[in-house]
């Protein structure tokens, strides 16, 4: 993704086909779901989150606060995706290195 870096937060989760879109019209409402975006990207990120959502501690809790609410664990990956996804955008637009976490126990 050669644009990361310029672009916002939820445009790159767009561009990465890691954006929700609604299915909904008048008072009926289906199911939210990913599509668009770059297959091939979305497919490379599914094991740095799935490692992220084991490992890393702000991932680890995203992931967990998702469970206990009641969602899939493939939606709860997902959401993991799109914060790694987000999170690496912001920090190529700020030109900074990720801050190092201390081990999980």
């Amino acid at each position: 993704m050669p644009e990361l870096g310029s672009l916002e937060g939820k445009q790159a989760a767009s561009l990465a086909g890691l954006a929700p879109v609604q299915r909904q019209s008048g008072s009926w409402k289906g199911h939210a779901y990913i599509r668009g975006g770059r297959a091939s990207l979305r497919q490379a990120l599914y094991m740095p989150a799935l490692v992220a959502s084991r490992f890393n501690k702000d991932s680890r809790a995203l992931y967990q606060k998702l469970i206990e609410a009641g969602k899939t664990a493939k939606v709860a990956i997902t959401a993991v995706m799109r914060k790694l996804v987000v999170l690496a955008n912001a920090l190529l637009r700020h030109n900074r290195p990720l801050a190092e976490y201390a081990p999980c126990a």
